[in-house]
């Protein structure tokens, strides 16, 4: 018989039983709760699922944002055996009604009751939809059922008796080509990343306070502002506004002052573009990036400006969090940095076959990962299933290089590299130095084909506030630093670019208007 593991209770229980129950667990706005405190919170939740008809292994749809209702509720389903399948808030609910009913839920919760009855007409087997408004005195609309009368205050829910392989939680993944997909986590996923990368990257302890600006329902702010923190005891900072305008994120950190801070490039930028002051964030020992490769010029002018080192890596939903990264004290900028211990990397050609990166300089191949906290499959994908996991590694669908040493360097995705008279360009390369231009916020790179069919680099830029550029003068800016191949065919100013709710840049979009603009 396998051994008993449930990650419920490994988070919250054994601190308690070791005398931390009244450490802070969680902080939202004016409100602290204890591990003493949170547990409750999540018995009570688990009891009323169990009490609403949740059996083991049935998945409870979340559509919540950063909240103790969100906390509660994941880890109570957690704790009966049941599986959360966190979603997006900001999605509209038309594809929060495809991801409920991919995920054959019965029961949703959500903080909007006119977001949750548009979700349920496009998911007949919804049994019940409850709601935790974000604001304590909102009355509900008749017919709406409340979460919070159903909740068990004082209940005392047991784990229930789940493995390290049983199912846990489901996470949704889009990628950036907007077609969602339901990765499968074990209970045993969660205490791999908090062993690897919370442990030996960032030497997590439980005086830390981690405060991340990636939401709840992702991958990377799942751990960063749940599993982690409460994994060594220490304290995790969550708030519900979303986007994390640069303003939010400055009042939350000087009234909270945390130590960890995890974020993604574009709110890296947009806090340098902020008129922030320095000591912003002085209380921050560490800083940490993922979700898009972090450009070296952010890298340096946050660390000018602020005095915090940021640790750039890559991670995915398929591996749960970040399996490369740099180092504190050893990071290079522009790259993704080293494999995690207890994780392995490995550059593949096109057939598969592992390249040989033993000659002595610069292998470029295809990424695949392998660890303990990979994904069991897509739920109802298998054909997407067998492309992405192969025995013990995944591919990525990454593009990289390895240096001589073993740091990795991001070229773009597979499908993203571009063929530019008969050379590959790496639109990641061609970002990095536009972000070097003292008045580009933001870039991204795409290809079009010109009137004879040749593929050329477009660039899409979002300027600075308050800044003026010259589209001569930014193509210019990149003549001695790229070859005449990579440099942008043209330049095109947008007030934003299409991102995920998660930061991730939907290439896709850009390549479809580049496409109607040449065509039109």
């Amino acid at each position: 018989m396998p051994e008993l593991f449930n990650l419920s209770s490994w988070l919250l229980d054994r601190h308690i039983e070791a005398g931390r129950g009244g450490r802070v667990a969680v902080r939202a706005g004016e409100l602290s709760l204890t591990y003493t405190e949170l547990l409750a919170e999540v018995s009570a939740a688990a009891a009323a699922l169990r009490t609403l008809g949740v059996r083991p292994e049935e998945r409870v749809v979340l559509v919540l944002r950063d909240t103790v209702a969100f906390a509660a509720a994941f880890l109570g389903a957690v704790r009966i055996g049941s599986i959360p399948v966190p979603a997006n808030p900001l999605l509209p609910a038309r594809d929060l009604a495809a991801i409920t009913r991919l995920a054959r839920a019965r029961i949703l919760l959500t903080h909007d009751v006119e977001q949750g009855a548009d979700i349920a007409a496009g998911a007949p087997e919804i049994g019940r939809v409850l709601c935790a408004p974000l604001d304590p005195q909102q009355v509900l609309s008749a017919g709406a059922s409340s979460w919070e009368p159903l909740l068990h205050r004082g209940a005392d829910t047991p784990a229930y008796p789940t493995w390290e392989d049983s199912p846990a939680f489901w996470l949704c993944t889009s990628g950036t080509t907007g077609e969602p997909k339901l990765v499968m986590h074990r209970h045993a996923d969660a205490r791999v990343t908090a062993e690897t990368y919370a442990r030996h990257v960032l030497d997590l302890r439980e005086d830390d306070r981690c405060y991340s600006a990636a939401p709840l329902f992702h991958a990377y702010g799942l751990g960063n502002a749940l599993t982690f923190p409460l994994s060594v005891g220490a304290s995790a900072i969550i708030d519900p506004a979303r986007p994390p305008r640069p303003q939010l994120v400055e009042q939350i950190v000087r009234r909270e002052r945390p130590t960890l801070f995890f974020c993604i490039p574009t709110v890296y930028a947009a806090l340098l573009a902020a008129d922030l002051p320095q000591e912003t964030f002085q209380s921050v020992r560490l800083a940490v990036s993922a979700a898009e490769p972090l450009p070296a010029e952010v890298w340096r002018r946050f660390r000018e400006r602020f005095g915090v080192e940021i640790l750039d890596g890559i991670g995915s939903t398929e591996a749960l969090h970040i399996f490369i990264s740099n180092v504190p004290g050893a990071v290079r900028a522009g790259t993704s940095g080293l494999p995690v211990p207890a994780y392995e990397a490995r550059l593949v050609d096109s057939a598969g076959c592992p390249v040989d990166c033993s000659v002595g300089e610069d292998c470029v191949g295809f990424l695949q990962v392998k660890g303990e906290s990979l994904a069991s499959g897509y739920w109802c994908e298998t054909q997407r299933s067998r492309m992405t996991f192969h025995g013990e590694w995944m591919s990525t669908g990454d593009l990289y290089s390895r240096s001589p040493d073993g740091y990795y360097t991001y070229l773009g995705r597979a499908d993203d590299m571009l063929r530019v008279a008969g050379e590959w360009v790496s639109p990641a390369e061609v970002e990095g130095v536009l972000a070097e231009h003292p008045g580009v916020l933001e870039a991204a790179v795409v290809g079009e084909r010109d009137a004879a069919g040749a593929q050329r680099p477009v660039a899409y830029v979002v300027l600075a506030r308050g800044q003026e550029a010259a589209l001569a003068e930014v193509i210019e800016f990149c003549r001695p630093r790229l070859a005449g191949f990579k440099r942008p065919s043209r330049v095109i100013l947008v007030d934003e670019l299409p991102k995920t709710t998660t930061g991730k840049i939907q290439r896709f979009r850009l390549r479809a208007y580049s496409h109607e603009q040449t065509s039109g």
